[in-house]
Order: C-alpha cells, then sequence, then structure tokens
C-alpha cells in the first residue's frame, strides 16, 4: 500500500485531489449560504458516506485494524471542527481570500512533521513562518478595502482557525494512510464525520429544499474522490512535501468565486498569496526527496 513511487507522481495525484475539493467548496459555499453551516456539512458528509461505502464494498470493505480506527476516530473528530470552521468562515469572506488564508496550514504541517513524524525541518522553515506570516497580515490589511466589515473578520479568524486544524490533520493522513487503505480512509472519514454532526441533530437538523439536493450528492461525490485520491497519495509521499499542493485549489477558487458568486479579486489577496506560496514552497523545498524515493524503490 505504501511502496515508494515517484515523488512527481505523488504530488500530481494529491494536487488532482486539491482540484476536487475546491470545486467542492463552490459547491458547499452555494449549500451554506442556502441552509448554514451545520446542514450543508451533515448533509454533504452524509452523501460522501454513501459514495464511500460503496468505494470501500468495491474495494473488497476490509476490516480496520485497531489502530486504524484510532486514527479514523481522531481525523474524523478534527474534520468536523475543520470542516465547521472553514465553510463557516467562506460564507462570509470571498473563496480566494479563504483559500489564502488557508495556505498557512502546509507550512505548519511541515512543522508539526517534524514535531510529530521526525520529518527533517530546520531554519528554511523558520525564515519560512516568518515570511508567511507577513503574507497573512498583507491579506488582512485589505481586509478593509473589501467592505466586509465585523462579519468579515469572524470569518476570517473562523478560517485561520481551520487552518491549525487543517496542518494537524494532514500529519494524521499521513499516519493513517500508513494504517489504512484510500477506500476505507475515504468511508471512515466521512461516516465519521457525519457521526460526530450528528451529536446536534435533535436541534439544528433540518431537510433541505428538494432543489438543493442534488448540489449535496455532487458535493459528496466530489468531497469522497478527493479523499480517495489523497488517501491514496499521502500513502507514497512526504507530508511536508504533498501539502504544498494546496496551492494549486488558488486558481479554482478565484475563477470559481468570480464566475459562480461575482467575487472580485483583491490586490491585497493576489500579494498575500504570492508571499505566502513562495514562502512555503521555499520551506518545503527537499532536494533529496526524489533521490530518496529512488533509493527506497530500489
Amino acid at each position: 500500500m505504501n511502496r515508494p513511487l515517484s515523488p512527481a507522481l505523488a504530488f500530481a495525484v494529491a494536487a488532482a485531489g486539491i482540484g476536487l475539493f475546491s470545486i467542492m467548496d463552490a459547491f458547499m459555499k452555494s449549500l451554506t449560504l442556502a441552509l448554514g453551516v451545520y446542514n450543508a456539512l451533515i448533509w454533504r458528509t452524509g452523501a460522501s458516506t454513501a459514495f464511500g461505502l460503496a468505494g470501500w464494498i468495491a474495494g473488497g470493505a476490509p476490516r480496520p485494524s485497531r489502530r486504524g480506527m484510532r486514527l479514523h476516530m481522531v481525523r474524523g473528530a478534527i474534520t468536523a471542527a475543520m470542516a465547521l470552521l472553514f465553510f463557516w468562515g467562506l460564507a462570509r469572506i470571498p473563496m480566494a481570500q479563504a483559500i489564502t488564508l488557508a495556505y498557512i496550514a502546509p507550512l505548519l504541517a511541515l512543522l508539526f512533521g517534524a514535531l510529530f513524524l521526525q520529518e527533517r525541518v530546520g531554519r528554511r522553515v523558520i525564515a519560512a513562518s516568518v515570511a508567511a506570516f507577513a503574507g497573512v497580515l498583507v491579506v488582512l490589511a485589505g481586509q478593509s478595502s473589501l467592505a466586509l466589515g465585523r462579519q468579515g473578520m469572524e470569518g476570517t479568524i473562523a478560517v485561520l482557525a481551520s487552518a491549525l486544524l487543517y496542518a494537524v490533520n494532514l500529519v494524521v493522513a499521513r499516519v493513517q494512510s500508513q494504517a489504512a487503505g484510500p477506500s476505507e480512509i475515504a468511508f471512515f472519514q466521512s461516516a465519521l464525520v457525519t457521526l460526530f454532526l450528528a451529536l446536534g441533530a435533535p436541534w439544528l437538523l433540518a431537510v433541505p429544499e428538494a432543489g438543493q439536493w442534488w448540489k449535496i450528492a455532487v458535493g459528496g461525490l466530489l468531497a469522497t474522490s478527493s479523499l480517495f485520491l489523497l488517501g491514496w497519495a499521502y500513502a507514497h509521499g512526504e507530508a511536508g512535501y504533498l501539502a504544498t499542493s494546496e496551492y494549486t485549489s488558488f486558481l479554482y477558487a478565484a475563477t470559481l468565486g468570480y464566475i459562480v458568486f461575482g467575487e472580485q479579486l483583491s490586490l491585497h489577496t493576489l500579494a498575500g498569496a504570492a508571499i505566502i506560496v513562495a514562502a512555503c514552497l521555499y520551506g518545503a523545498r527537499r532536494r533529496d526527496i526524489a533521490q530518496a524515493a529512488i533509493e527506497g524503490a530500489a
């Protein structure tokens, strides 16, 4: 399951997964505006569970190991909190701005990867962290020009908190990928997030209108497909290296935000994104990754 392959192939698969997830974000923003963040998320993860179950059964439905089940539970809880914060914030700020702020997650993943997985990190990452933080400040400086007010600031804080949890999620995903296959991860991830969210169902659950169900179904399919691709990719590459595939999502967010929601891309967001991406790519650069993979395959 975790046989070393070309880092470029693992990165390409991860980037494809991020692309599908970015398109799903547009569906989720529309659903959140129509249903509220709780109902948009629980119905979408419910749909993802159904698709994930079909994929897991098609793959032979292997019984999860005890270690794998613990990791599914941990990642499910993290993902539930992370998703609630992100989509709540996404409904209050433009998609491109939300994605830009979330770009601090890959850099944090490098730091957490060093702390928890003993992946190498040094002065390069420290310098990149400072630069990325400067990029976040640039985005925040443009907040007033967007006339989003207090609602926009609250959305920004929610997205930054979600990014912190996402960094932890990326590290857990790397460990999880060594204990379970992609189809198992895709199913249990969605099922457990739905289960955690269901705790609030007696007070918050509402049945969507008929016109929203196709968005829920498409969003669920996109999320499941994305989880499958990312699960495969993280089984074949380092967490810090693959986390940089997140940067491919900016074009999706900017394009979909403009076409679907009429959102304008501010110069502050562009400048902040450029600084954060450059800092994170600098911090994530590992000259020995390709060589290590070649030696491992040999």
